[in-house]
């Protein structure tokens, strides 16, 4: 354990960033899960992709995942969603 005042203040924050992204990060992969059930069951419909990426989104403007990898999420949501409806 820090001494050091700052240190500790430091301690204290990273450990609520690191909460906070965990729930985000959790929550996007509950989604993708979801949205995965749905597809193997032919369940899955253009309005669930919408909350799915929706959900991938909102973890990169929280800065959880990078930009770009959310582009190759989504996109791969929307390819598997395309090769179930044929």
């Amino acid at each position: 354990m820090p001494n050091i005042k700052s240190a500790i203040k430091r301690v204290k924050v990273n450990e609520k960033k690191n909460l906070r992204n965990r729930m985000i990060k959790s929550a996007m992969k509950t989604q993708i899960k979801k949205y995965d059930t749905a597809i193997n069951a032919g369940e899955a419909d253009v309005k669930l992709l919408s909350m799915t990426q929706g959900a991938v989104d909102k973890a990169a403007a929280k800065g959880v995942i990078h930009k770009n990898a959310a582009n190759r999420k989504k996109a791969r949501l929307a390819k598997r969603l395309a090769k179930a409806a044929q």
